[in-house]
């Protein structure tokens, strides 16, 4: 086995995320769940959406895309495969990523649908409600997979959200078995609830094969996962089938368990709640950090507090600080 010239390669939904204020008003006049992520399954209801947002702010987004990203600014190497079209919104999307330090190879999409995008309102309170048409993000074939790119890195990781399409589905299969040969871990993060109701089966069917070396959760998700109502009973049946089990619990930290091995960590202060999009996804990149680090448990919690603490305290699922002066000087 050779060493892996990046610490992750992660496959995931490439979404330009669009972000702009609202008021708890206009979420209920649009019909919205506050706090919750809904698809808009048509470009004309993004566009009649996108046409009713404040003042925005414009990046290259989604749940794994961020996560690398972060990864990237903590000074680690890192990868990412994703599906975007031939149009401006994909040239923002593989414009970013690439300036952020993340190496991006998947060629383009021509034709119909356009690049996804996610219109995110965020209220005062920071939370945010998003509407995420899926576009090009959800036909990312296998032959589109860099397969070298994934024999090339430590950890793959693995986006739930993507797990819905067909096509993406079977890309990320083949792409666990092109880590595997290759002799590399491979990390899945549940990303919603709404996921696991439709693909519980197959989540569980990864772990009970031995297929998964990390799997990332929150509170909810690991309780829809195992089917039960107990907290610790969820974990504990999880961590059974996965070396390594990370769950966060928004203000009441995370844990990790591995083996007979358990840490936590408390959240990290802050002031101010600003924004929570991204929150979960900088936790993964931190601990992630860590451990490519050869960090502990507890310390590679302790950077993903550090990391989720900076994402919500603004605007905006990208860090907006020096990461690598931030950690120093959290942790000396």
């Amino acid at each position: 086995m050779t060493s892996p010239t990046y610490d992750v390669v992660a496959i995931g939904n490439a979404i330009v995320d669009v972000l702009s204020q609202a008021d708890d008003a206009f979420i209920t006049e649009q019909g919205m769940a506050k706090g919750s992520m809904q698809l808009v399954f048509s470009p004309a209801e993004a566009d009649a959406l996108y046409a009713k947002m404040g003042p925005g702010i414009e990046a290259s987004g989604g749940s794994a895309a961020n996560t690398v990203a972060a990864i990237a600014a903590l000074g680690g190497r890192t990868g990412f495969i994703g599906q975007v079209a031939n149009d401006q919104l994909g040239e923002v999307f593989a414009h970013d990523i690439r300036a952020s330090g993340v190496a991006f190879t998947t060629e383009t999409r021509d034709g119909e649908p356009t690049t996804a995008r996610c219109l995110i309102f965020v209220t005062p309170d920071g939370q945010r409600t998003m509407n995420t048409f899926l576009g090009a993000s959800q036909f990312l074939p296998e032959s589109a997979l860099d397969r070298d790119l994934i024999a090339s890195g430590a950890i793959l990781y693995l986006e739930g959200y993507l797990w819905d399409p067909e096509e993406p589905r079977q890309a990320m299969r083949a792409a666990i078995e092109v880590a595997r040969k290759a002799g590399r871990k491979v990390a899945f993060t549940l990303s919603d609830v709404f996921c696991i109701s439709r693909h519980g089966a197959d989540f569980r069917d990864l772990m009970a094969k031995g297929l998964l070396d990390i799997m990332f959760a929150n509170e909810s998700e690991i309780l829809a996962l195992m089917e039960v109502e107990d907290f610790e009973e969820a974990v504990a049946a999880a961590a059974a089938q996965v070396p390594l089990l990370v769950v966060t619990r928004s203000e009441k930290g995370a844990i990790a368990v591995s083996g007979s091995q358990r840490a936590s960590v408390g959240a990290e202060p802050i002031e101010k709640v600003v924004d929570t999009t991204g929150a979960g996804d900088l936790f993964a990149a931190g601990f992630l950090s860590g451990q490519a680090q050869g960090k502990s448990l507890e310390q590679s919690l302790r950077l993903g507090a550090i990391c989720a603490a900076e994402i919500i305290s603004h605007y905006g699922a990208r860090p907006m600080c020096d990461m690598k002066a931030l950690v120093a000087e959290k942790l000396g």
